[in-house]
């Protein structure tokens, strides 16, 4: 089970007593933030919940599933998001 994005704007309006439309503007500007953040290489840090920061990953060799053959990746960027203790937590409990 997974929670889309209508259920928790209904989730976050519930428990902050928002209107729906403010807690869809809430989320996204939350998103646009984190976003805009890490694509500059700045890392965001909520704490007790996550940390999420641009790496950069370094060209290497792989293979084409289909054929074997050997393939060059090239360097690039990835997302690296760190799970909060607060977050840990919630899910060793259950």
């Amino acid at each position: 089970m997974s929670v889309n994005r209508t259920e928790l704007i209904a989730a976050i309006a519930a428990k902050t007593d928002l209107k729906k439309t403010d807690a869809d503007a809430f989320l996204a500007a939350f998103q646009e933030v984190l976003v805009e953040s890490v694509s500059k290489g700045e890392a965001v840090k909520i704490t007790g919940l996550m940390g999420v920061e641009r790496v950069k990953r370094a060209a290497r060799t792989g293979r084409n599933p289909r054929t074997g053959e050997e393939i060059q990746i090239p360097a690039g960027y990835g997302v690296k998001l760190t799970v909060g203790s607060a977050l840990k937590k919630a899910v060793a409990d259950n």
